[in-house]
């Protein structure tokens, strides 16, 4: 006999499934979601105000916490020995495998918070480095100067 005709009862594939986490849920209602993989599935109004309504895919909120802890360590007080373009190097190379995983669906808004949240610890993380005040070039923004440093935005 083959493998494949002596599964379990419950399992599909070869894995198990888990009672306890598997429910139904109708996306149609109003508020219904479901989180999986890092991703939040739900159904929302079409921008325009047509009254259709859309499957709207982006990052979960713990992805998000995640995320958010990931580059808090990233840009800790313990990593001040680390020079600027190798901090920014290694920053670019983490998001760039976090905007890949997250690429499907809408993003945008989420980019958006993870592209905020990378530039406000890189200011504190650039101001806590030394005892003199750290300040871009005169005439430029911080958000400039990040990207002439070499920071890449998603």
């Amino acid at each position: 006999m083959h493998r494949r005709t002596q599964q379990k009862a419950g399992e599909i594939c070869g894995l198990k499934v888990n009672r306890d986490k598997t429910r139904i849920i109708d996306l149609k209602k109003i508020g219904a979601r479901v989180d999986f993989l890092g991703y939040s599935f739900r159904y929302d109004l079409d921008l325009k105000g047509r009254g259709y309504r859309y499957l709207n895919v982006f990052p979960s909120k713990k992805a998000l916490a995640r995320e958010r802890e990931q580059l808090h360590q990233m840009t800790s007080p313990r990593m001040c020995f680390k020079p600027i373009p190798a901090l920014i190097r290694d920053l670019n190379r983490h998001l760039d495998g976090w905007s890949n995983y997250f690429s499907f669906g809408y993003p945008r808004m989420a980019m958006r918070h993870i592209n905020s949240y990378t530039r406000q610890r890189l200011y504190k993380h650039l101001k806590r480095r030394s005892q003199r005040p750290y300040r871009p070039p005169e005439g430029v923004s911080f958000y400039r100067h990040l990207s002439d440093l070499g920071l890449v935005y998603r």
